[in-house]
């Protein structure tokens, strides 16, 4: 018997790049490849349809290990994260009952909102927590980061945890700029300066915060993200390392707060591509090892794209965006509550965020294996068209005087929010979808009783506003408002659906028109066709319809459309489900819906004219 197997792929040849695009621009039939075939992302890169070994054949970072510099592929050889749950500490007694309860649930991270600041009791708060082994982040004003540092570090030694302790204090001076268009009043160097003093002797409490998760709330795309967290990063490596502390003393105290949205790969790339960038700007600082070059990151699930409506879609938006960070071997994971838009979060969604995570650990094993996406032609590509494009934004902002300096300008603030801008754009023409809001939404779900409940800062430190601040809004509140400005009308608008002629012409185009309208909670009335427009039109009326909208083939239409504007008239307002030319607006046609449309500019128009009467 031959001792020589067969290889399946040994008998075919091999195909080129070039072969390839030829056969598949060949399948397109006469369309433009690059058009059809390539996606032109928002962070200034274009995706192929394909990736060979050839494309990353020259990538330096292929060759590394997990837990090797520049920690690409993880800062260690496991992949282990953290389940982190946040807490809002009003009661201390009733917080500890509460750390206590989940800490038996599969959490072994806890975030605490300090409202209470520095007057917090951490004894009680952390009673009976095991500071071995349960991280602790406090997330309080910056001007109360050093008492509770005090009274932290003074609980790890009682419990001899100095070196099994890790955890953090969110010190972040910048937030308030950020948020609220307000600078720190403090000297931030000299704060920054007392609180790693206070901290010395426990090595892994980490107290130098880079919020990026921010921006990443407020709409920013995936490279300012990361470009922007570089910055913040290395403002704290310069402003302190040039008031005589070493590299290493600074960057072992500085910790990411980063967050992750729903563009799956692309998230995965952008953790690997920040730990490799983050590792190179420490080295440059001559660090006495090269541990100290590792990104330490908390990732959290966006909040930029979680909807009041169909809430439970949400799930799905957090599972993926939390896969997407545990493949990437982030050290920590908050998935956000699905109903945290609209209510304090309770028991049961709670529950369900922390199952997520350890759903990913104890059913798809994602803890068992590190950077499982590390040779990956794709992902690979990913993360350094994504490095590249975080790196020139990094550059520019450090040419402008660094983070610091670019957020006192108005830079960091006026680019995200452009980001925004434009996100709220797509949204509103269906170039970026939004299931459930602006796609495919429940036709009959009603959210009056639901109100945006916005994050409030945890101590209430915001005494006074600016002007310039990072945009609040979710993602889809403009849709949302659009519906509940119509559940709290006296009437609710009806849409219907005048169908009539080619048969899949017309049910295709009531289907569209069906999902258009019901994004801003009008009642539809689909109907199955009518021999003529005279008795569809009357249908109407029997119906009481604000709005008719006439779905057929461009072919009739030339011949439907006078009869619909005659038998109308005034009485309701005629739609028409297709292209808006010249010759149908000739004919009386003043309303069109087609995939080119403003979704919510139309429906902006159509609420005001019809809840006004």
């Amino acid at each position: 018997m031959s001792e020589v197997k067969e290889r399946l792929f040994d008998q075919f040849p091999p195909v080129t790049p070039d072969e390839w695009r030829a056969k598949a621009e060949v399948d397109l039939k006469g369309a433009d490849f690059d058009k059809k075939m390539v996606w032109r992302t928002n962070e200034g890169f274009n995706v192929q349809p394909l990736y060979r070994m050839s494309d990353i054949e020259n990538f330096k970072t292929t060759s590394s290990l997990p837990g090797e510099f520049p920690f690409v592929r993880g800062t260690e050889v496991s992949n282990d994260w953290r389940v982190r749950q946040n807490i809002e500490v009003a009661d201390e007694k009733e917080a500890n009952a509460k750390i206590l309860d989940v800490l038996g649930k599969g959490v072994n991270s806890i975030g605490l909102k300090l409202s209470k600041g520095a007057d917090t009791d951490l004894a009680a708060l952390l009673a009976g927590v095991d500071l071995k082994k349960v991280e602790v982040n406090l997330d309080a004003c910056p001007r109360c980061a050093l008492t509770l540092a005090q009274g932290l570090v003074k609980l790890i030694k009682e419990a001899r945890a100095e070196e099994e302790f890790h955890g953090s204090i969110d010190f972040d001076p910048f937030r308030r700029q950020l948020k609220h268009g307000v600078p720190f009043p403090g000297d931030i160097v000299a704060l920054a300066g007392e609180l790693l003093k206070a901290v010395s002797e426990v090595k892994n409490l980490r107290v130098l915060s880079v919020d990026a998760v921010m921006l990443n709330n407020a709409g920013a795309y995936i490279y300012q993200e990361l470009g922007y967290a570089l910055a913040w990063g290395n403002e704290w490596m310069a402003m302190l390392t040039e008031a005589g502390l070493s590299a290493d003393e600074v960057a072992k105290r500085i910790k990411f707060n980063m967050g992750i949205s729903t563009i799956y790969f692309m998230e995965l790339a952008k953790f690997r591509a920040a730990r490799m960038l983050w590792a190179q700007i420490v080295k440059q600082y001559n660090p006495q090892c090269d541990c100290s070059c590792k990104m330490v990151v908390n990732a959290e699930t966006t909040r930029f794209n979680l909807t009041l409506f169909d809430s439970y879609v949400n799930l799905l938006r957090t599972q993926t965006e939390a896969m997407s960070a545990a493949l990437a071997g982030v050290d920590s994971i908050v998935v956000t509550p699905f109903d945290a838009p609209y209510k304090k979060s309770d028991d049961f969604s709670e529950r369900i965020a922390r199952n997520q995570q350890i759903l990913l650990k104890e059913e798809s094993h994602l803890d068992k294996v590190v950077d499982p996406a590390g040779g990956s032609y794709y992902v690979e590509t990913l993360t350094m068209s994504l490095a590249q494009e975080g790196w020139k934004l990094f550059l520019e902002t450090e040419d402008k005087g660094g983070f610091k300096a670019a957020l006192e300008s108005g830079d960091v603030v006026n680019a995200v929010n452009a980001s925004a801008t434009a996100r709220f754009d797509k949204v509103a023409k269906r170039k970026e979808q939004l299931l459930g809001t602006n796609q495919f939404p429940n036709f009959t779900e009603k959210a009056a009783d639901k109100a945006d409940a916005a994050p409030k800062c945890a101590c209430g430190c915001a005494d006074e506003e600016g002007e310039l601040k990072l945009n609040s809004k979710r993602l889809a509140s403009q849709f949302e408002q659009i519906r509940l400005d119509v559940e709290h009308a006296e009437k609710t608008p009806k849409a219907f659906m005048l169908t009539i002629g080619n048969l899949a012409m017309r049910l295709a185009r009531a289907q569209f028109a069906c999902n258009f309208f019901a994004c801003s909670g009008y009642e539809l009335i689909d109907n199955n066709g009518f021999k003529t427009v005279e008795d569809g039109v009357n249908a109407a009326f029997e119906k009481g319809a604000d709005i008719i909208v006439l779905c057929s083939s461009d072919d009739e239409y030339a011949e439907l459309i006078p009869q619909a504007v005659s038998l109308i008239g005034d009485k309701a307002e005629l739609v028409l489900a297709g292209p808006e030319t010249d010759e149908f607006k000739a004919l009386g046609v003043k309303h069109f819906i087609n995939v080119r449309s403003n979704v919510l500019g139309t429906l902006k128009a159509f609420n005001a004219e019809l809840l006004n009467k």
